[in-house]
């Protein structure tokens, strides 16, 4: 393709992985690296407010201004002059976590199931956990079981990291004790 066709193919290809799903290019045809980058892409998503899938963008910031606070070692996360609140952190950490458990987990079970290459497999899976509906062209020739796994991904996907995050953000227990802390040596 000329420079900028290029350009224009990843521009447009790059806004497909957080929505629709469209493609101007064939996803089969990509290089694995470039369904790597894809794949990231679609695992983030897009804006919270909207009908795009994935950890959204709001979830995967927070973590970011997480990672940051803590290699500075501040002792608070501050975004744009504001202090994001613990349970917030914990919040965008649980869906996080709970989103690459899910993948990971569809992932093995597919390898299990299929011979189809990691990256591959690990394309299908994540477009979709994140309701994207783009495919490198193997999802027709997945066995049964395989591509049932992928509805109840999808079906998991859509409903999951949003009940997930309103069911932390709206449950509280209020605990009459406080256990003693514990400092476990991490990393």
């Amino acid at each position: 393709m000329a420079p900028s066709l290029r350009l224009l193919n990843g521009f447009t290809m790059s806004v497909q992985t957080r929505t629709s799903g469209f493609n101007s290019v064939d996803t089969g045809a990509m290089d694995p690296a470039t369904w790597l980058g894809m794949d990231l892409l679609m695992f983030i998503g897009g804006g919270p407010a909207g009908t795009a899938g994935g950890i959204k963008v709001t979830t995967f910031a927070v973590l970011f201004f997480l990672m940051l606070s803590e290699l500075r070692g501040a002792g608070a996360v501050t975004v744009f002059g504001k202090r994001l609140s613990r349970a917030v952190h914990r919040q965008a950490i649980t869906v996080i976590v709970l989103a690459i458990g899910l993948v990971a987990a569809a992932t093995i079970t597919l390898m299990l199931l299929t011979d189809f290459s990691l990256d591959e497999v690990l394309f299908e899976v994540v477009s979709a956990f994140a309701t994207v509906g783009l495919s490198t062209g193997i999802t027709a020739d997945l066995p049964v079981a395989a591509q049932l796994v992928l509805v109840v991904l999808m079906f998991i996907g859509r409903l999951g990291p949003i009940t997930a995050s309103t069911a932390l953000a709206l449950r509280q227990r209020t605990l009459l004790y406080d256990l003693p802390k514990e400092r476990p040596i991490i990393g």
